[in-house]
């Protein structure tokens, strides 16, 4: 098998991002499926430490839920500046989630992950 690695993008089913509010972004992160699910939440690739990196924000400010009964996950951090404002280049933070898919999954069982998904 090829040295290739999960992405988030390609083991979620859906990633979105959003406002909340004129001071912070909102990411939506949906699965398909329980493994799907686990495989990520298990794992710290999206803990605050990650996403303040990733977004350039205090992981204190980051907040983190997962949602099991909907196989989902809800982040939200501020917005680097305030909606609308003139130095705001996504008014609707439509396309604040476009970090996220490329964000690389442990290798640890996704084997199974990668046999299972179409090309």
């Amino acid at each position: 098998m090829p040295d290739r690695t999960l992405t988030l993008g390609e083991a979620a089913s859906q990633v979105r991002s959003k406002n909340a509010g004129p001071f912070w972004i909102t990411l939506d992160v949906f699965f398909g499926s329980e493994s799907d699910y686990r495989l990520v939440t298990s794992s710290s690739v999206l803990s605050k430490q990650a996403i303040g990196r990733l977004y350039r924000v205090d992981p204190a400010t980051v907040k983190y839920f997962e949602l099991p009964d909907i196989l989902a996950l809800k982040i939200s951090f501020p917005r680097p500046v305030t909606a609308g404002s003139f130095q705001d280049r996504d008014l609707h933070g439509g396309q604040q989630h476009v970090p996220l898919l490329g964000v690389r999954l442990p290798a640890d069982g996704q084997e199974r992950q990668l046999a299972s998904r179409p090309r």
